[in-house]
């Protein structure tokens, strides 16, 4: 017969089998006195918000860029602190005028939009694109100077400046239609699409203070800041896409085109600028731009094309038998016989104008620059001689050796 065992007993282990001091405390500080896990704002839990938000305001902007990355609860405590007053008022630095034109992106505010654009970055990371831009937009819509039109003093201003930094920090790395997204929604934001279509269809300089704005524009918030072309180029891409041949002509005139130093405004370019461009567009778009002003009966400003094209040639050393050839191929585009040899008729007379006028101002005496004009009165002689010789050599079906 079996004897039952007395199990009202109590089991007392051995010493070797206690847990440790130290595993008690690691549970204790693990969970509360309800077996919860500890808060997501970890030690930051004893605190009232308040507290939180005065110690913010001791950390630089980059520190509160780390300190959002801890939990979700953090980085919806700091959107929280940012959207306050006092917040904005400390993050959102205005002090745009108050500065000399920066040469380099490494003036003190423009590092504090960068660190900024970084804060906004982290702390809206779990947010759809569209959420993450309306917000943005909705805590930046204070600074005026981050607005297409919203400084009296655009010249003088770093607002678009810093607002580009920003935007350039918060979307580095994102995907070609993230971007995408960015890029329609700024357009919706400031109009920039219907404010493009005006300048592009009016008379040039008639609207100079939108050219002007466009050009800070773009160039200030969506172009200048990158450090990679391809970058550059995503982005003047979505600026010229839209358009015809003829507007994103206009466009880049607008945007990249030499200014005045009266206003800033865009001005027209030398002929000599406007040669070298097309020499290095390449033998199809200068060819293409030629026959159009042939076709349209505009030769003295052609034949006056074809005297910078031949002094370009010599000044950069190419091949003075290219501007010839070039001459030659826009000469068939003329219907009549009569028509080619009264552009070639003003051809020579170009080169004589163009000489008499460097020769003027050689001799006005401009001080400064007496030794640039006689310069470019030497390379349109010598381009003259080089140009009539390809000429010669061509009527006379004589190869040079």
């Amino acid at each position: 017969m079996t004897s039952r065992v007395n199990t009202s007993f109590t089991l007392i282990p051995n010493q070797k089998y206690r847990r440790s001091s130290r595993r008690s405390s690691y549970f204790s500080n693990t969970f509360d006195s309800d077996s919860q896990p500890l808060s997501a704002l970890g030690n930051f839990k004893a605190l009232p918000l308040e507290i939180f938000q005065i110690i913010l305001k001791y950390l630089s902007v980059k520190d509160i860029s780390m300190l959002s990355m801890v939990s979700k609860t953090v980085s919806q405590h700091i959107i929280n602190y940012i959207s306050t007053s006092s917040g904005s008022k400390r993050l959102l630095l205005q002090d745009f005028h108050d500065l000399e034109l920066p040469d380099r992106e490494d003036t003190a505010i423009l590092e504090h939009y960068r660190s900024l654009g970084l804060l906004f970055k982290r702390c809206t990371l779990l947010l759809p694109t569209k959420e993450r831009l309306k917000y943005i937009h909705k805590i930046l819509a204070d600074v005026s100077c981050f607005k297409f039109n919203g400084c009296a003093a655009p010249l003088q201003c770093v607002g678009l400046l810093c607002y580009g930094i920003f935007l350039q920090t918060l979307t580095a790395g994102w995907d070609e239609l993230e971007c995408h997204r960015v890029y329609n929604f700024l357009c919706e934001l400031t109009h920039l699409s219907r404010k493009m279509q005006t300048v592009v269809c009016s008379k040039p300089g008639s609207a100079r203070k939108l050219e002007l704005r466009i050009r800070l524009f773009c160039r200030n918030v969506l172009l200048d800041h990158w450090t990679h072309r391809s970058d550059s180029a995503f982005w003047l891409t979505r600026i010229l896409k839209p358009w015809p041949m003829v507007n994103q002509a206009r466009l880049l005139y607008i945007i990249f085109g030499p200014i005045s130093p009266q206003d800033v405004v865009p001005r027209e370019w030398l002929l000599e600028n406007n040669a070298r461009l097309l020499i290095l567009s390449g033998n199809n778009i200068c060819f293409t731009f030629m026959a159009s002003k042939a076709v349209n009966g505009r030769t003295i400003e052609l034949a006056r094309l074809i005297v910078f094209l031949a002094l370009v040639s010599e000044k950069e050393l190419y091949c003075m038998d290219w501007a010839v050839k070039m001459m030659q191929k826009v000469c068939k585009v003329f219907s009549t016989p009569v028509e080619r040899n009264n552009f070639l008729q003003s051809v020579a007379n170009a080169f004589a104008c163009a000489i008499l006028e460097m020769l003027q101002s050689v001799m006005s005496g401009d001080g400064d620059d007496d030794d640039r004009s006689f310069m470019n009165l030497f390379h349109l002689v010598q381009a003259q001689a080089s140009f009539h010789k390809e000429v010669l050599y061509l009527t006379m079906n004589v190869l040079p050796s």
